[in-house]
């Protein structure tokens, strides 16, 4: 459907969420050799392994390790297969932001008429109020945990509530800055979850056989609603919005189809490389508290 010929529609250069024109982009190298450059990769890296932190988010963490603890290893299938369907619709995304240089948010405002696109707009706040709730709480939470409960649940939702709108602040200063910032936070992550991974040394065995087995044998039901769990934390319809977005942040020559693919496959990659990382994180999380806790009660734990 396209919309009604009275309702105004706006061009790239006056879209709904357009920044200052003023706006800088990350400018691409030029390189003679028309085969791959790790410069021009460089260039390319930070819009995917921004979105990539949805896949690590509160929410996955507390999604991995109640897996882990009520089937042990025999939904890592479910967790693979949903970040290969994830980085699926991040690639669509991603192109649809390269070639059109427009986000999702503004193709749906160009294609939908307004019924539509208020049924849209308004799934999409139900489904980023559905992650913040989760985020924020399971923030909290584990801020309470860390402080030995000394930081009460209602100020470590403050505390979180502040942090997320200091981390949007950076974004004034550049989007290479927000990018490398969140970087820094995913190598931390890798860092802190491979060592607890490589400290528990859970049945690597087992581990793969859940990875390529895709049934969960002499399952409970509420490993059956885990599972259905993992894909709702995994795969998050706003940030197909985000991606669409943040590739536009880089100088691309449209009028070129040569620059078009050329953005498309470094994109491609980036976004591999973002969503393996997460993976290996999320996969670390649920294998430590499978081996760690499942079938364990609270006394079993503590002894």
């Amino acid at each position: 459907p396209t919309m009604d010929d009275s309702h105004p529609i706006p061009n790239e250069l006056t879209g709904l969420s357009k920044k200052s024109e003023k706006e800088l982009k990350v400018q691409i190298p030029e390189s003679n050799s028309s085969g791959f450059s790790f410069q021009k990769l460089w260039a390319f890296t930070g819009p995917g392994f921004l979105m990539s932190i949805a896949y690590l988010d509160p929410g996955n963490i507390e999604s991995d390790l109640q897996s882990g603890t009520t089937a042990r290893y025999k939904l890592l299938w479910v967790l693979m297969s949903a970040t290969i369907l994830g980085l699926v619709m991040q690639r669509l995304s991603a192109r649809l932001g390269v070639v059109t240089g427009l986000h999702l948010a503004d193709m749906c405002y160009r294609q939908y008429r307004r019924v539509p696109r208020l049924f849209v707009w308004l799934m999409m706040e139900v489904a980023i109020i559905g992650s913040d709730m989760q985020e924020v709480i399971g923030t909290s939470i584990a801020i309470y945990l860390l402080s030995n409960k000394m930081i009460p649940l209602w100020v470590g939702v403050l505390i979180t509530v502040i942090d997320t709108l200091s981390f949007l602040m950076l974004d004034k200063y550049g989007l290479r800055k927000l990018e490398l910032v969140f970087g820094f936070f995913i190598v931390v992550m890798s860092i802190s979850f491979g060592y607890e991974f490589a400290v528990v040394k859970p049945e690597i065995k087992e581990m793969f056989q859940g990875l390529v087995t895709p049934w969960c044998s002499d399952c409970k039901h509420s490993a059956l609603l885990q599972a259905i769990g993992i894909v709702g934390a995994i795969i998050m319809p706003h940030n197909l919005y985000l991606h669409s977005g943040l590739v536009k942040s880089r100088e691309v020559d449209r009028t070129k189809k040569d620059k078009l693919r050329e953005a498309n496959f470094y994109f491609f990659i980036e976004s591999c490389v973002a969503l393996f990382v997460s993976f290996v994180i999320n996969v670390c999380v649920v294998s430590v508290f499978a081996h760690g806790l499942y079938d364990k009660t609270n006394k079993d734990v503590v002894n």
